[in-house]
């Protein structure tokens, strides 16, 4: 078995905090980010956008970037109303979620664009 890694994430250094499974990862590239969106829209789920100052990423609450889009199909609609709130708030943590019809629930929560760090 290989060796577990320690990442050394504290809440008193902000830069260190890890917030989701792709906050460890190496930020999304454009096409990456891009591939996420088609597959929420293939699954039928509603995309949205949230957002939060970097200090607040551990709360519970985030601003929703308008509402969700719900029933959007085009992939260009979605990534131009994430890079909307990206410019909009350029300090903050962007979020994509991909909103399950039939679970009622988040399919998927991803931070897409990261704000600077304290």
């Amino acid at each position: 078995m290989s060796e577990v890694m320690d990442y050394k994430s504290r809440l008193s250094d902000p830069s260190s905090r890890k917030f989701e499974t792709f906050s460890y990862l190496p930020a999304m590239t454009e096409n990456e980010i891009r591939k996420q969106v088609e597959y929420l829209i293939s699954k039928g789920w509603n995309p949205a956008i949230e957002h939060t100052e970097p200090e607040f990423v551990m709360d519970y609450y985030w601003y929703m970037w308008k509402l969700p889009m719900f029933g959007e199909t085009d992939v260009d609609k979605v990534l131009a109303e994430a890079d909307a709130c990206r410019k909009a708030n350029p300090n903050n943590h962007v979020r994509l979620i991909g909103y399950n019809n039939f679970n009622q629930s988040q399919g998927a929560a991803m931070v897409i664009y990261r704000g600077k760090t304290v």
